[in-house]
């Protein structure tokens, strides 16, 4: 049986853009000032210069962005976060990409296989669907985005 793919947050992403483009993170854009939010806005413009009376829409983000910064998580998070001490702990890579074109920094893990060594400020990446959890009991993948450099392979 095929397992459901599940978001881990719904609508701030999706798996098949409306232009064809694939993978892309959701966010949104306000029709009086054209400042752009993610993780998305739905309630009202957290610009503080915007005029007001806008409409927010949502729009897919740029695919790409460069290296603003990155660094590696090697220790299981301290209370009061959940972590089964029973789990193998595996390190993992945070990376924070400029998308030039919204004016905005993204959060997010790199691809597995992608470590600090493999990543410069900078460097062109791109985002890409990721697993964050798999749940044998519910037959659940819960998927998230995830950066790899550009070229990577998936």
């Amino acid at each position: 049986m095929a397992r459901t793919r599940t978001p881990v947050v719904s609508g701030w992403f999706t798996e098949e853009a409306p232009d064809g483009g694939g993978f892309r993170l959701l966010g949104t854009r306000c029709s009086a000032c054209t400042a752009v939010f993610f993780p998305r806005e739905d309630a009202y413009c957290r610009n503080p210069r915007c005029p007001g009376g806008g409409e927010l829409a949502e729009v897919p983000l740029s695919p790409r962005g460069r290296v603003w910064s990155y660094t590696d998580g090697r220790y299981r998070p301290p209370a009061p976060y959940v972590s089964d001490p029973d789990a193998p702990w595996e390190p993992y890579t945070l990376v924070a990409v400029e998308l030039a074109a919204e004016g905005m920094v993204v959060l997010g893990q790199a691809a597995p296989g992608v470590g600090v060594a493999d990543l410069a400020v900078g460097m062109e990446v791109e985002v890409v669907g990721g697993v964050l959890n798999e749940d044998a009991d519910t037959d659940t993948v819960w998927t998230t985005w995830q950066f790899r450099p550009v070229g990577g392979t998936e």
